[in-house]
Formats: structure tokens, C-alpha cells, sequence
């Protein structure tokens, strides 16, 4: 592909001869595919979901827990035909889902993939698992693909967005596209199992000393949302990485949780998974080596 436009980095390079800003190639490396008992639990549900983790990233974050990944490249090269194949792969195991792990890179090979998979028999719903750095017009281009976001709301100042994800015009992009998701799939829809089939589901994880970050998320949610919008509000923070320096360099307290739990509740979100302290553990994280399927 020339000229890559898909995120809002718009780096226009011809990924047929280089790889983006991302670090992706035009044809995405796959870290890892398989069934994912740790996403939020009407994904994962009793048999995972099918969780494809791809390799390349639009941000920069000092603490990233997948930064094997996000600036590295593990796993197999896949074409549309093969992500298609994956992804009935999946559903043949058992999967609740197709679980898209940072897929706006690879949206010019993942549009046909799922056209594929769907035209031949997918009939599980997809997730479209994102950091929230998005342009709407890309997420329009997916509309009747996708069943299910789930992005981040991972800032709303940009001193914050550009010093610990190198990216000050984060919530410029990030809260349009919010709104874009909202509009394609509305409020979440689960089965009568409790498995997701259908919506928005919205994460914010509370990052140490940043509970001013956590709680201006939460007012553009209450703002512009439904209140019985699903928020994933996390705990889970482990520093890794380029987190080395106050206060990321240290794990969330409990009582810094507890003030951004309680404030989402305070405007009225209470459709809300809130996590146990003890999800921050590195063990929570994927072991990232190249198995498929």
C-alpha cells in the first residue's frame, strides 16, 4: 500500500517498501492467536475469547505491556485469505469472539479478511480491541464488519497523552471516534449467558499519581454517552517498559482506585467492571510466541 492514511498519525509511507510509524509492514505479523481467558469477563466467558494480538502500534507508551509487540515483530506474516482462516480457526475452537488486538494498522488487510471469514461462515461477533487513537473516517469503513468496540480512554490532557504515549493530540482523535463507535453499535448488548454480542464497552486504566486523568474520562463518558454505557475502569497497572520514573514507576494504590471507583459511580455510571488489586501481575499478560491457534 502507498501513501498510509488509516490512523491519525498519517505518516503517508508506502508500506509495500517500508513499514508505517507503527512499525507495521503491509502485511501484519501475528504475535499470537488463541483462545483469551483475561479480557473483560462477558468477552472471555467460559471458553476465551479468540484473541488475535498483531504487532505494530500508533502510540508510544512508556508503559506498555505488550512492547514486545507494539515496537517489535514476533509471529507469522498473514495475508487476508489467512487472517480469514484464522478467524474461523478460532470460532471452530470454541471462541465467544474474534478479539482484534491493536488492529488499525492492518484495517487495509483486515476489511477484505473479514469480508472473507463472514461470507464463509463467521458468524461470532468481531471485537475491534483499540487504543482509542483512531480517525472516524477509518472506523466508518469497518461499519457492518465490526460488532464490538472496545477502545480506550486512555487521556484527556495532552501534556499527559504526549508524555507518557508521545501523542499530545490524543483525545482530539480519540473522543470523535469514541463517539463513532457509539453511534455504529450502541450500548452493549450480552446474551442470555451474559456473553457480549453486541455495543461499546469503554477502557480506562488509572494510572499512578493520574487520578485527574481518570476522572476527566469518566465526565466525557457521563457527557456524551449513555449513562448505561459499559466502562472497563482497570486496576491493573504493572510498570514495564520505559516506566522508571515517578510515579509510573510504581503500581496504582489501592486508594487512589477507590477515588476514580467512586467518582464513576458519583455521576451515575454504574454499568461498570471494576477489577481487584491483584490483576496488577505481570503473569496477566500473554505470553507472546508466534502460536496460531
Amino acid at each position: 500500500m502507498s501513501a498510509c492514511m488509516q490512523c491519525p498519525r498519517r505518516c503517508g509511507a508506502d508500506r509495500s517498501r517500508e513499514n508505517g510509524l507503527c512499525g507495521a509492514p503491509a502485511t501484519p505479523h501475528v504475535a499470537r492467536a488463541a483462545l483469551h481467558m483475561w479480557e473483560e469477563p462477558c468477552l472471555s466467558g467460559t471458553r476465551g475469547a479468540g484473541t488475535i494480538f498483531f504487532c505494530g502500534c500508533n502510540l508510544d507508551c512508556l508503559f506498555c505491556q505488550n512492547y514486545e509487540i507494539s515496537h517489535g515483530t514476533i509471529g507469522s506474516r498473514l495475508d487476508a485469505g489467512e487472517l480469514a482462516d484464522l478467524m474461523l480457526c478460532l470460532q471452530g475452537m470454541g471462541a465467544h469472539n474474534i478479539d482484534l488486538v491493536t488492529p488499525t494498522p492492518h484495517l487495509h488487510v483486515l476489511l477484505p479478511a473479514l469480508e472473507k471469514a463472514k461470507a464463509s461462515g463467521l458468524t461470532i461477533p468481531v471485537v475491534y480491541n483499540t487504543n482509542g487513537y483512531e480517525l472516524v473516517e477509518s472506523l466508518r469503513s469497518l461499519e457492518g464488519l465490526v460488532d464490538i468496540y472496545l477502545p480506550d480512554l486512555k487521556y484527556i490532557s495532552a501534556v499527559a497523552a504526549q508524555k507518557y504515549s508521545g501523542a499530545a493530540d490524543y483525545f482530539q482523535y480519540a473522543a470523535p471516534a469514541i463517539l463513532e463507535m457509539q453511534r455504529q453499535c450502541g450500548v452493549l448488548q450480552l446474551d442470555e449467558e451474559g456473553i457480549a454480542r453486541r455495543g461499546l464497552i469503554v477502557r480506562h486504566l488509572v494510572l499512578p499519581g493520574s487520578v485527574d486523568e481518570a476522572r476527566g474520562a469518566l465526565d466525557f463518558i457521563a457527557a456524551n454517552l449513555p449513562k448505561d454505557t459499559r466502562i472497563s475502569l482497570m486496576s491493573q497497572y504493572v510498570p514495564c517498559h520505559r516506566a522508571v520514573t515517578p510515579p509510573l514507576n510504581r503500581r496504582l494504590t489501592r486508594r487512589e482506585y477507590q477515588r476514580a471507583v467512586d467518582y464513576c459511580l458519583s455521576l451515575g455510571l454504574t454499568q461498570v467492571f471494576v477489577q481487584e488489586m491483584e490483576a496488577a501481575d505481570a503473569a496477566y499478560t500473554p505470553l507472546f510466541d508466534g502460536k496460531i491457534g
